[in-house]
């Protein structure tokens, strides 16, 4: 995947304030395109984590303060080897001293978010991970998600599979495992959602999903009329259950 130099721009003017760029194609063009693509993002004033010139800037956290809350963003890949290319992600992991990826090994990220924990109010895990197609989470996927929980992050916010996966509520934690698409064009299943979180000091207060459908062609995504919403949550119930045996839970359906 290749994308213009002006999709920079493009995010900036659509206000995303920060990207994980730790995924299994982001050095499909090189180390120097990954790089170029940090610089016009930071150009434009996008903030990225997940990927950098070397292991420690790849592994930092983004830092920001909103609304009296100090939140910190760590971003991480952990993907299986491809089964049609054989091809390991985890070759692309930065070095101390070659750019790339931060890959996410559970001990790294339990280094990582110890080490940040202490300054800020939150810490919040981006993770890539995950079986494509496959509804259940993989073990990897469910081993660096815990490992964050473990480790004092508030949430971890998933995604690769390409399919909405279930959310567990986990040691005063909360893991979405899956979101699926946002905007990408794909054959397979168009339904998707989108995460919204409402945290105060002492956590994670609220979640709410708002179905939406990927269009094809296209990839745009837009939300999801009333009477396609129903199989998007309904999806996401019966995963989410299935991930919290036992435990009292509650997610709401966006309007």
């Amino acid at each position: 995947f290749q994308a213009p130099p002006a999709a920079a721009q493009s995010l900036a003017r659509a206000d995303f304030d920060i990207v994980s760029l730790a995924n299994n194609h982001a050095m499909d063009y090189g180390p120097e395109s990954l790089l170029q693509g940090i610089d016009l993002l930071h150009e434009q004033g996008v903030a990225t984590i997940g990927a950098g010139a070397n292991a420690d800037s790849a592994r930092a956290p983004h830092i920001v303060e909103q609304n009296g809350l100090t939140l910190a963003f760590l971003g991480y890949v952990h993907v299986p080897i491809e089964a049609s290319t054989h091809f390991d992600t985890q070759s692309w992991e930065a070095t101390e001293t070659a750019p790339g990826l931060s890959w996410g090994d559970p001990e790294k990220i339990i280094e990582d978010v110890t080490a940040v924990a202490s300054q800020v109010d939150h810490v919040i895990v981006i993770l890539h991970s995950g079986y494509e197609y496959i509804d259940p989470p993989g073990e990897e996927q469910m081993a660096a998600a815990k490992a964050a929980i473990d480790a004092g992050a508030t949430m971890v916010i998933g995604h690769h599979a390409h399919v909405l996966q279930g959310i567990e509520y986990y040691n005063n934690g909360v893991i979405v495992y899956g979101l699926g698409n946002f905007a990408f064009e794909i054959d397979g299943d168009p339904n998707t959602a989108i995460l919204h979180a409402w945290l105060g000091k002492d956590g994670v207060h609220q979640i709410e999903l708002v179905p939406a459908i990927i269009q094809i062609p296209g990839g745009q995504p837009r939300v999801a009329e009333e009477w396609e919403a129903g199989d998007i949550m309904r999806r996401v119930y019966r995963l989410t259950g299935a991930l919290n045996l036992g435990a009292t839970w509650q997610l709401e359906i966006g309007d």
